[in-house]
């Protein structure tokens, strides 16, 4: 550690910091721009000049590295008037149009003019004007002119989201920050370009001219999207939501969120929400009230119980639902003597459960790890979040391997690419193993051969400490998920590496907890979408584009006797014969828990749209009315305190001794029958992110179209 003096109070600062760090560690303000914790520095903006005893001049507080006994002021006049001569420059060129611009009210530049402006500019000549540039459906650059070139958009998509999809072109007046020949931004991160723009020269294209920040009231929430469980901002004005921004959690999603976190809330606003109860009759659809829809629903449920027996029940519930939606749902099914249930839509093999399943290791360290093997996941796209940490990783020297189906580009260096069809992915894992087993003189669980590139992966896996085994998305799905599972697990113990699942959704690991798997004599997803059902219970899913069945659901659930749909959009209408509105994660209370088995839980932000009501109360009087015992619940939060498992609290989580991905499974080498393991693509994940227009006209979104046609 190093003793510095800054404004006469001495501060202990690790070796090879920067005067900003120390004054962060102070609590002392310096003005500036271009800085940013999570950025490298680039100290163009000069706005952090400090004054620095025996420095002939002030030195920027960010790009000066400390040293022992240094003496630093920043409240000086020769600092101020620094500071002060700086703010002038930037605003030179500046269009002072903080009437119009969205930025106003959470503008860095427009705050600390305040303090270092004056209120008047000796420049009298003609400011210059930059061009207007479209650069796609979720960023504008139409006030270009604003900028000051502190260039942390750049920075951003160079070391956070690993694209530079934008630069610094030209120089003196005529620079500007634009994208490479007419390109558009695509980045799945490039959202946070507008939080960190310092400006207001790059703003949210959707919240463009729709309020000004200081009309919004401000509420928490977490994600419904991904298994990470990004913690968010909500922002609501006339109990409409109006932006998503990230709330910082260093543990969780630091102060960054995907491009679907932070888009997605245009589905809530949309013309598909259903706001009232609708019951098919004479098929045409009704609009009812809720009393006559559930007294429907109630009547259908006991006279095909009745006729079919309980087996005949099923609900098909969603990994994104809320912990209490999922838990009532399996008790409903429960009570009415039925144990078909599940939320396994998109998965292809059903083994028995052997634990909770979850990521085996914390977020936090997927940036400190030394060596990773991801198997089945298009890293990037499926978990945004989770690959920009291992990106950082990847910066201090983690050496990436990857077993999968396509070469996806993941904007980070791959150092071994293992590319085969998802068929050979068992195959392509058990030589690695077996190189694993050859490098030790150990014998390997299945006898197969190695060869260059797994004996690569082996040596990486061997080496460093922190190092972790990851399957994504297509390896949960896999027709022999329980093999790859089974491997990683060996891999795992003969390396000391951590093992588990990246989970697919918001909910992947509550629904393991709550118990929303059929019974080993009951019927799993893919047996209930196979037409076994008299009467399916649909939470919050789509199965036609949920599900492993695909465009088939819409056949098999039609030849049903009764569907009922709990959805806050108008979905399923084609085999639905009640449609249930109910709330989406903006308007109910409910919990997540993510992928590392972290607790979340959220309270709603806005008040339920039309006749919508929270699904745990919906599904609470419906058990009522089905005499079900044990549903008297008062709110949600009674609902989770009598979930088993749980420590709740500020460290909320469920219990260790449930979270386990180690398997009995044995090792199947064959390759299965159905040899494309179904993942949903980045923008058709779930039901909101369908809906919400902005995203849908994305590049990934529209070449997802593109491929699903020429399929």
């Amino acid at each position: 550690m190093i003793e510095i003096e800054l404004d006469g109070h001495k501060v202990d600062i690790a070796e090879g910091s920067t005067v900003m760090h120390a004054a962060e560690k102070a609590g002392t303000f310096i003005p500036h721009f271009c800085y940013h914790k999570k950025l490298s520095i680039s100290a163009n903006c000069r706005m952090c000049l400090v004054d620095i005893e025996k420095m002939p001049k002030p030195m920027p507080a960010c790009a000066t590295s400390v040293t022992q006994g240094m003496i630093v002021h920043t409240k000086t006049e020769k600092a101020i008037k620094a500071q002060q001569s700086v703010m002038e420059f930037l605003l030179i060129n500046h269009p002072l149009d903080c009437p119009i611009c969205d930025q106003g009210g959470e503008c860095q530049l427009q705050d600390i003019a305040v303090g270092y402006g004056s209120s008047a500019s000796r420049y009298q000549e003609e400011k210059r004007v930059v061009a207007v540039k479209d650069v796609g459906p979720l960023i504008s650059m139409q006030e270009m002119t604003r900028c000051i070139h502190c260039t942390r958009c750049v920075r951003f998509g160079q070391e956070i989201a690993g694209v530079m999809e934008l630069g610094m072109s030209q120089r003196g007046e005529h620079s500007q920050i634009e994208t490479f020949v007419g390109h558009t931004v695509d980045s799945e991160l490039s959202g946070n370009m507008i939080d960190i723009c310092p400006v207001g020269a790059l703003t949210s294209k959707p919240f463009r001219y729709s309020a000004r920040t200081w009309e919004l009231s401000r509420r928490k929430s977490v994600s419904p999207h991904d298994s990470t469980g990004a913690n968010l901002i909500v922002q609501v004005k006339n109990n409409r939501v109006m932006r998503v921004v990230p709330f910082e959690n260093e543990a969780v999603n630091e102060c960054w969120i995907a491009d679907r976190d932070r888009f997605s809330y245009e589905a809530l606003n949309g013309d598909d929400r259903l706001t009232s109860p609708m019951i098919k009759q004479g098929g045409q659809w009704k609009t009812v009230d809720w009393q006559t829809a559930l007294e429907y629903v109630a009547n259908g449920l006991k006279q095909i119980s009745a006729e079919f027996g309980a087996s005949s029940l099923g609900a098909l519930v969603s990994p994104h639902a809320t912990l209490e939606e999922l838990y009532l749902s399996a008790k409903l099914m429960q009570g009415l003597g039925s144990n078909n249930i599940d939320y396994r839509l998109r998965h292809a093999e059903f083994p028995a459960s052997e634990g909770v399943r979850y990521l085996g290791t914390s977020i936090a360290s997927l940036s400190e790890l030394q060596s990773v093997l991801v198997i089945g996941s298009n890293l990037r796209k499926d978990h945004p979040l989770f690959a920009q940490r291992i990106r950082q990783s990847v910066r201090k020297g983690c050496v990436v391997s990857s077993i999968a189906a396509s070469n996806d580009d993941w904007a980070m260096p791959v150092a071994h690419r293992v590319q085969v069809p998802a068929a050979q992915w068992v195959q392509a894992l058990a030589s690695i193993a077996a190189a694993i087993a050859v490098e030790k003189g150990t014998t390997a669980p299945v006898p197969v051969e190695t060869n260059d590139t797994s004996v690569a992966v082996a040596r990486s896996l061997l080496s460093g400490e922190r190092k972790a085994i990851l399957l994504g998305n297509g390896a949960a799905h896999h027709a022999h998920a329980s093999s790859l599972l089974a491997l990683a697990q060996w891999i795992a113990d003969q390396t000391g590496a951590s093992f588990g699942y990246l989970t697919e959704a918001a909910n992947t690991v509550g629904a393991q907890l709550v118990g929303a798997e059929p019974a080993p004599d009951a019927l799993n997803a893919g047996k209930m979408l196979a037409g076994a059902l008299k009467a399916v219970v649909l939470l919050n899913t789509e199965p036609e584009f949920d599900s492993a069945a695909g465009a088939q659901a819409i056949e098999v659930l039609g030849k049903a006797q009764m569907v009922v749909s709990l959805n806050p959009f108008k979905a399923n209408m084609a085999f639905c014969d009640v449609m249930l509105p109910v709330s989406p994660f903006t308007e109910t209370s409910g919990t997540f828990v993510n992928a590392e088995g972290r607790v979340q839980s959220f309270h709603a932000v806005v008040q339920p749209l039309g006749e919508t009501r929270p699904a745990w109360k919906v599904l609470r009087v419906l058990a009522n009315m089905l005499e079900v015992p044990g549903f008297d619940f008062d709110s949600s939060e009674q609902v989770l305190q009598s979930i088993p498992g749980l420590t709740l609290g500020e460290t909320a989580q469920v219990s260790p001794d449930l979270l386990s991905n180690c398997t009995t499974a044995a090792i199947q080498l064959a390759a299965p029958a159905n040899d494309a393991p179904v993942v949903a693509g980045i923008y058709q994940l779930d039901g909101i992110v369908r809906r919400a227009p902005a995203l849908q006209h994305t590049a990934d979104a529209r070449a997802a179209e593109t491929q699903e046609v020429a399929a």
